[in-house]
């Protein structure tokens, strides 16, 4: 199983002493919470893509990533989320081609709609269009990978007349592709369509929401014939804040929970933290509730912990992930390889496990059956996320 962090890059204030970073601080310190995360012996580093403030996550995070590339050598290099509807899609089929370049195959992308309503008209889109726009923009992007001499026509972009995105793909293939949605069925559906991994960011939410949302998606990907429901591709966000003795974790995260940008000025730390994976306490404790999460999904294969939020000081985020790597996250290890049957995979396939798979073929993941079967999918899915 894969453990790492994802940032959403929010410049907040310190509510305990009234100092707020820089924006040069901020980026700095997400380089250092990259290499700590390596370091430290965890997977993956994902960054959000945001165009408002209070974030300076990257507007392109492909920037991000090869400075990233060039710093590490083991860390698989994400997004949470790539916004696949503002986005242009030929611009990411060559960014993230390049990246995969610059780091010999270590990456992978979260594509996602974008939760800020204002983004959508900066860049010339409708926001009451945002699923059918993630629908069209990820069928061009997988045959911009996937094909040369492209001609291509759609409802939102220009057309395209034998058109090749440069570079190519890393060894002709593709990076592997998440879907991240946190409501949206249509979503889920999309991913189990192609037979790509979904991601449930699941921070704000009650489990039994999460339980629906992939039960759904490993329903529906069975359903297209991808394999077995429990074989399907599963990550799930998760949030922590940790001392050795719980009672000083609840005393030290509650300014920063009270007045964080998102949910601060809401429920209590206590309510919160009862409903959604919030876990604030002993490295013991987090590894209890988050043990427990593939009681609810089944087995999955990717857990990333949302640390550097609401104004906490970098020392004090680099302490949590050393804890996260050190103490917290080989237990959780262990526990997934002993529960996760042998026919479930690990991890998300790997860029040396797609070449094998043969994932350069234009429509590779795609069981030929499924396409007859996706409108009457799509309808179906609408009503299993209702039941």
């Amino acid at each position: 199983m894969e453990f790492g962090i994802f940032t959403i890059g929010d410049v907040t204030t310190d509510p305990t002493n009234g100092r707020t970073p820089s924006e040069n601080e901020r980026i700095k310190a997400t380089v250092a919470i990259a290499r700590k995360a390596e370091e430290v012996g965890l997977d993956v580093f994902a960054t959000g893509q945001h165009h408002n403030p209070p974030f300076v996550a990257p507007a392109n995070p492909p920037i991000l990533l090869a400075s990233l590339a060039a710093q590490t050598e083991r860390l698989v290099l994400s997004t949470s989320t790539t916004l696949i509807t503002t986005t242009d899609p030929v611009r990411i089929a060559e960014d993230y081609s390049y990246l995969q370049h610059l780091a010999d195959g270590r990456v992978d992308l979260m594509m996602g709609r974008g939760n800020t309503g204002p983004v959508y008209p900066w860049f010339g889109k409708d926001i009451r269009e945002g699923v059918p726009l993630a629908v069209e923009n990820y069928h061009l992007l997988r045959r911009l990978w996937r094909e040369e001499n492209l001609t291509w026509e759609g409802k939102y972009r220009t057309p395209l007349q034998g058109f090749t995105a440069m570079p190519r793909p890393l060894d002709g293939v593709a990076p592997f592709v998440w879907h991240g949605s946190i409501r949206t069925p249509e979503i889920a559906e999309q991913a189990a369509f192609y037979g790509d991994g979904f991601f449930h960011n699941n921070i704000f939410w009650p489990m039994r929401h999460t339980k629906q949302m992939v039960d759904l998606y490993r329903r529906r990907f069975e359903f297209y014939g991808h394999g077995q429901a429990d074989q399907a591709i599963v990550g799930l966000g998760g949030q922590v804040f940790m001392r050795p003795n719980s009672q000083d974790a609840v005393r030290e995260f509650r300014p920063y929970f009270d007045n964080a940008p998102v949910y601060g000025h809401g429920p209590s730390l206590e309510d919160f933290a009862r409903e959604t994976p919030l876990t604030v306490g002993s490295p013991q404790q987090v590894i209890e509730r988050y043990a427990a999460m593939a009681d609810h999904v089944g087995d999955y294969q990717r857990q990333l912990f949302l640390i550097d939020h609401a104004g906490l000081p970098q020392e004090t985020v680099l302490e949590q992930i050393e804890m996260l790597g050190t103490e917290v996250v080989p237990e959780l290890r262990r526990i997934a390889d002993a529960r996760r049957p042998a026919h479930v995979p690990a991890t998300a396939p790997t860029h040396a496990q797609l070449i094998e798979a043969g994932e350069s073929s234009p429509n590779a993941h795609v069981n030929p059956a499924a396409r007859n079967a996706q409108s009457e999918a799509a309808r179906q899915s609408r009503e299993g996320a209702r039941a």
